[in-house]
């Protein structure tokens, strides 16, 4: 089953029809509360981080339910393409000349999708350890994903700060997955889940 396509952009009230579908799917497939409030929970995880991703790109949203597996799928293509340079001159206007802002596992995964939106022949000099932790290039839909699971995997060894973020984020703890991949000239972010 696949749900009713969401057209987003900056406009907010795109953005709560995200809410509405993950409501909707969970009452067509007959999810219990709980059920249905995570599904819920991981679609308000998505609508928090995109509309800084929604400023330089137009989207869909979608779910995907097999049984009670779901897919909730959120396709960007970029209006003007964000290349390596232009995304060097924002941060630049920070004080810090970094974004500050990526602290959490959300903000991660917002640019990881910003990262995979630049130019991809620069795309691999991005350089956040974060990045090249949940990076698989071995994903057969894909040219380069970034995973969760992966960055999990990979963090766990390591401890400290990140696997503190993880531990402390509804995503990282609700979610099985959270892939964030390029196709064609959109880059689709997809958080799984099975109950």
């Amino acid at each position: 089953m696949k749900s009713n396509i969401c057209e987003l952009s900056q406009n907010t009230a795109a953005l709560s029809a995200i809410l509405e579908e993950a409501e909707k799917t969970a009452v067509y497939v007959a999810l219990d509360k709980k059920q249905s409030g995570r599904l819920r929970l991981l679609a308000e995880e998505l609508v928090g981080m995109l509309p800084e991703l929604l400023h330089f790109s137009t989207g869909e949203f979608w779910i995907e339910a097999n049984g009670k597996s779901f897919e909730l799928h959120t396709a960007l293509s970029p209006n003007d393409m964000m290349t390596y340079e232009l995304r060097e001159k924002l941060l630049a206007l920070s004080s810090s000349g970094k974004n500050a802002a990526a602290t959490g596992i959300m903000a991660k995964i917002r640019l990881a999708a910003e990262f995979m939106m630049i130019d991809y022949s620069q795309t691999a000099m991005a350089n956040e350890g974060f990045y090249l932790s949940g990076i698989d290039h071995n994903q057969t839909f894909y040219a380069a994903v970034w995973s969760l699971n992966l960055y999990r995997e990979q963090t766990k060894a390591e401890q400290g700060e990140p696997w503190d973020e993880l531990e402390r984020s509804i995503v990282a703890n609700i979610a099985d997955d959270v892939l964030v991949g390029v196709d064609g000239k959109k880059v689709e972010i997809i958080v799984k889940k099975a109950f």
